[in-house]
């Protein structure tokens, strides 16, 4: 974990919040290519559970709503972590992860630790709307995006002319007090979720489930390009289950610091717009068009905690190599860096490297590159030899690197090298975008 960190700060993916300050605990901003990575993986999503499908709409819904959409969803009742406190240090730590527990006594180097009874403590931000701190005032940050899919139910039911299944997604900031924090951008206080709500006929949900878990699992391994073998499926015991929950399927990746949530898909049943309906007033049942029956709809909910994909791509795709994999005598005994991302959401698709920064070469890798840069993200690199700036690419993920060198001039094509397989190709300069095209696909 330390050299991905290492690593995030040094090339511009990941750095401290408020750094100049002192910074702030879990709190991170994306730099450039971490902006870069972070909206590829957004979009891919939203390209491949919103507008690959027939049956999914999005929206986009405020962080600050309304405070009774919180008590009818049941966080400001349910939304808690059991907190304990260690009465030599106080320190405070969840009373659920015992692992935790135990590393906080090895800190105290013996001592003996005593720890307070646990009491619940409510992972929702409190703010306040207008001049005035009362009661009447009080607001929340959203801990979920989920809540703005229910209350907007039926005008998106109406509006879009929907008829069920059919689905509602928003990608979008949730906050969350947590009582601990750590492990890099695995667990921040603020954070984006991609939430998914299917809404389907109750006696038609279990089916529904196992239908996106299978979705959200192809997405994982054959469109992120995680390895398969760094994900496991967790069903949560009863015991376990959020208070809205029939059934929940958490997916667990291998991170450094151990197996823990990426993504999970749950069944929230009636539970929200049942609710809602109670509190409100307003008619959230959905009518069948055909036999005229009303009822419910139970709800199935892929989640997606994007911070945590956009981490697990980073490690997954981590890789050293020893004794170069360039020709270069200067990096022959050092080891490499190489961050194999899937193409499709690298933050740079391909670098133009001139062979030497003299003209006439110099213009004319300049002139690709403005073409490249019109279809995608892309570097321009004269500096250093070009094992280096092979190198530098290899580091961040970039996965075609383009080498003008000076049969470029007379024959019009330039060596497109892969970053996975090494292999270069010929290609002309006419054809680069077709070819990368296809590559980028």
């Amino acid at each position: 974990m330390e050299k991905i960190v290492s690593l995030a700060k040094r090339r511009g993916f990941i750095y401290s919040g408020s750094e100049i300050y002192g910074g702030l605990a879990n709190s991170y901003d994306y730099g450039p290519l971490g902006a870069e990575l972070f909206n590829n993986i957004r979009n891919l999503w939203w390209k491949m559970f919103v507008q690959r499908r027939g049956d999914v709409v999005g929206i986009r819904g405020p962080i600050i709503m309304n405070p009774k959409v919180w008590e009818a969803s049941g966080h400001i009742k349910n939304f808690t972590d059991s907190l304990v406190e260690c009465k030599v240090c106080h320190a405070r730590l969840r009373a659920d992860k015992p692992n935790d527990i135990k590393e906080h006594k090895k800190s105290h180097s013996g001592k003996k630790v005593e720890w307070t009874d646990p009491k619940n403590f409510n992972l929702l931000f409190k703010t306040f709307i207008g001049p005035t701190e009362d009661k009447t005032a009080v607001a929340y940050l959203r801990g979920e995006t989920a809540q703005t899919m229910f209350t907007d139910f039926k005008l998106v039911l109406d509006t879009m002319r929907r008829k069920l299944p059919f689905g509602i997604a928003q990608i979008g900031r949730s906050f969350r007090n947590e009582i601990t924090t750590g492990n890099f951008i695995f667990r921040m206080k603020e954070f984006t979720i991609a939430e998914l709500e299917y809404f389907v006929e109750p006696g038609t949900d279990d089916r529904a489930f196992e239908e996106w878990l299978k979705y959200q699992q192809d997405f994982f391994t054959s469109d992120l390009g995680i390895k398969k073998e760094n994900i496991k499926i967790v069903d949560l015991p009863k015991s376990d289950l959020a208070h809205y929950s029939k059934r929940t399927a958490d997916t667990y990746y291998n991170f450094p610091f151990g197996w823990d949530e990426m993504a999970g898909i749950a069944n929230r049943t009636d539970y929200d717009l049942k609710n809602h309906i109670e509190l409100s007033g307003a008619n959230l049942k959905y009518k069948d068009p055909e036999t005229g029956k009303e009822f419910i709809p139970y709800v199935i909910e892929p989640t997606f905690g994007m911070d945590r994909l956009m981490l697990a791509t980073l490690v997954d795709s981590y890789e050293e190599v020893s004794g170069g994999r360039t020709t270069t005598t200067e990096s022959a005994k050092e080891k490499e860096v190489v961050l194999h991302l899937a193409p499709r959401i690298a933050p740079i698709k391909a670098a133009v490297l001139p062979l030497v920064k003299k003209e006439p070469l110099k213009k004319l890798a300049e002139e690709i590159y403005r073409d490249i840069k019109e279809e995608w993200m892309a570097q321009y690199d004269e500096v250093g030899s070009i094992g280096r700036r092979y190198r530098r690419q290899d580091e961040i993920g970039t996965p075609f690197c383009i080498t003008v060198d000076f049969d470029s001039l007379e024959k019009n094509d330039v060596t497109v090298r892969d970053r996975d397989t090494m292999k270069q190709d010929r290609v002309k300069i006419a054809e680069l975008i077709d070819y990368l095209e296809e590559k980028l696909a």
